[in-house]
């Protein structure tokens, strides 16, 4: 069993590894098919008299997570919560991005939101950095993965991350964008931002260049493990090449991409790079606005990173359609795999059947017998509602029928629950959650990391107003030229 910081290292380097393997091809019937281009975004203004409805309520309720549990005196976010946890780096940038999207749709006021952002800022600045194993909260610009709620300093034995900084910065990136005033705070939240993002030292991260590690420690020096493959780094690698004073080479994307072609596969009858769990497709699509944009790789396709993240929505749906594991729930309105919380490690009998399940876990599917993918019948709404951005038409139906059927147990205060799983109904000690009579598991904690793309990409589905925002940044905007993309709103201006 993975410890509590342990566990997202343990998926990082699944991810870095996992990309490399190909889905597998399965017949796909008509009723299966993937919706025409654009057909997202009619729906928006063909059915704006249900939107508001469920969908509001969720944005409200998950931005009701990052007010109340995040320290108000420090602006360090919980990992999850109920349970007691440390501050997971790249939960605070999605609350900086939440506080943001707050302020827009009125939940808080401009005041507030820009209050919470400045201290949070000023909390991450004013934070030790030293290659020391303890009183820190990093290195070289970096954060650790997680830090303490109480201090800000280094939780545990944990690693530098990467990724995590790269999604913190994401966060510092756009507030820096929207509170865009000649207010004194404003002015302060812009120039505490470039700080944390020009300090950040991606060379010293390339030790086996030109590819970026995904961390380090001052116990075990760099991981053994590169972000090469199509997985959640692209942003990491976009806001590396976009550094304002120390990018690196643009060769560093050509490393990360250059294995996507063992990633690109057909599964449930649509084809793209394959990544199993949602969440490698959602992450840096919450900042980013791929629709039009290609690279190299892209080009030569005539697709972009946008598509193949509706296509690998649309396969999800497909494969709890098919449901070749037979779990229970499993429709064409609830669905979603992707990394979260589960019940335990065990093995038990399903259907006279030995299946493992997992507490927590990158789930994902990938055809039965992928190496790269699991299913244990765990269901995390995450993975559906965070793909609103992409695949509306699938995703507010999916968020009305979870609620709908299951609301009294996976919907709260804080919106949805981690994660439930109908077909787990066994008598064992849980590492997470509860079994509730007639219903089966259910998670007893909300997690940041899959909080925060609920929110921002039900506020990119609905005005935009992330991705807006993220194309005035020009780190961002450098990033992407260096990497070679062009098209979309690139070429707009």
């Amino acid at each position: 069993m993975l410890g509590e910081m342990d566990r997202r290292r343990f998926l990082h380097c699944a991810g870095a590894l996992g990309a490399l393997g190909a889905g597998c091809s399965t017949p796909t019937p008509p009723v299966l098919q993937l919706a025409p281009p654009g057909t997202g975004y009619r729906y928006l203004s063909e059915k704006k008299a249900r939107i508001p409805g469920i969908v509001e309520d969720l944005a409200r309720r998950t931005f009701r997570y990052f007010w109340e549990t995040t320290d108000a005196g420090t602006g360090l976010a919980p990992d999850r919560y109920p349970s007691p946890s440390a501050c997971s780096i790249a939960a605070v940038g999605f609350a900086l991005t939440a506080y943001a999207i707050g302020a827009e749709r009125g939940y808080v006021t401009h005041s507030d939101a820009r209050q919470r952002t400045v201290v949070t800022l000023r909390f991450l600045r004013d934070l030790p950095q030293g290659p020391q194993a303890t009183g820190v909260a990093g290195y070289k610009g970096f954060f650790y993965h997680f830090i303490e709620m109480s201090d800000g300093l280094r939780a545990g034995k944990n690693e530098l991350s990467t990724v995590d900084t790269a999604l913190l910065l994401c966060g510092a990136l756009h507030v820096r964008e929207f509170f865009d005033s000649n207010d004194p705070l404003d002015v302060e939240i812009r120039a505490i931002a470039d700080e944390l993002t020009t300090r950040v030292d991606w060379r010293w991260a390339q030790t086996r260049p030109p590819s970026i590690s995904l961390g380090w420690s001052p116990e075990e020096g760099f991981l053994p493990y590169d972000w090469r493959g199509y997985n959640e780094a692209a942003v990491m690698y976009l806001l590396a090449l976009g550094h304002p004073t120390r990018p690196v080479d643009a060769s560093a994307w050509s490393a990360w991409s250059g294995a996507f072609q063992r990633a690109w596969s057909t599964f449930n009858g649509q084809q793209g790079l394959h990544f199993p769990p949602l969440f490698g497709h959602q992450y840096s699509s919450v900042w980013v606005d791929f629709r039009g944009l290609r690279d190299a790789f892209m080009r030569k396709r005539g697709d972009d990173y946008f598509e193949n993240a509706r296509r690998a929505t649309y396969a999800q749906r497909a494969y709890a359609i098919l449901n070749p594991r037979r779990w229970q729930g499993y429709d064409a309105d609830v669905w979603g795999l992707t990394a979260c919380d589960g019940p335990a490690d065990i093995l038990a009998r399903y259907q006279g059947e030995l299946r493992r399940f997992r507490s927590y876990a990158a789930r994902g599917a990938g055809g039965i017998g992928s190496k790269d993918s699991f299913d244990d019948g765990t269901i995390a709404p995450t993975a559906a509602a965070a793909s609103i951005g992409f695949a509306p038409e699938i995703a507010v139906p999916a968020i009305e029928a979870m609620v709908a059927r299951y609301g009294k147990h996976i919907y709260s205060r804080y919106g949805f629950l981690d994660a439930f799983n109908p077909s787990f109904r066994y008598d064992v000690t849980l590492t997470h959650g509860k079994v509730i009579p007639d219903f089966g598991w259910v998670a007893s904690d909300y997690l940041a990391i899959d909080q925060g793309p609920i929110l921002a990409m039900i506020a990119n589905f609905t005005e935009g107003t992330v991705w807006q925002t993220m194309t005035r940044s020009a780190q961002l905007r450098r990033g992407l030229q260096r990497a070679g993309f062009s098209g979309g709103w690139l070429d707009q201006g």
